[in-house]
C-alpha cells in the first residue's frame, strides 16, 4: 500500500467556509477515483504546523493507483479549485507501507 501526504498554505483572503468545501470535494473522491483504499482530511489546529492550515492522507491499494489519482479529472477539479481560493504551498510525501 501506498501512503500519500499533502499539506497545504492558504493566502489570508482563504475562508474557513472555502476550505470545508475543499474538504468535503476531496473526501468524495473515494468514491469516484479506483485504488482509494482510504482518504482523510482536516483543518490543522496544531500551532506547530509552520503555517499549513490543511493535512490530507490517501491510502492507495498500490503504486499503479497513486500514478492514475493524479491525472484523473475528479483529483483535477479539486486541485483547480485549490488555485481558485488561494493555496500559496503544498507539501507531498508519498511513501510504501
Amino acid at each position: 500500500m501506498i501512503e500519500h501526504i499533502v499539506l497545504v498554505k492558504f493566502s489570508q483572503a482563504t475562508t474557513t467556509e472555502q476550505k470545508q468545501e475543499l474538504i468535503r470535494r476531496t473526501l468524495e473522491l473515494k468514491n469516484i477515483i479506483p485504488g482509494i483504499v482510504d482518504i482523510q482530511q482536516g483543518i490543522n489546529f496544531s500551532s506547530r504546523s509552520q503555517g499549513y492550515e490543511v493535512g490530507l492522507t490517501v491510502r492507495f491499494k498500490d503504486r499503479e493507483a497513486l500514478e492514475n489519482y493524479g491525472p484523473h479529472p475528479a483529483h483535477q477539479d479539486v486541485v483547480s479549485y485549490l488555485e481558485k481560493i488561494g493555496m500559496e504551498d503544498s507539501i507531498f510525501v508519498d511513501f510504501e507501507i
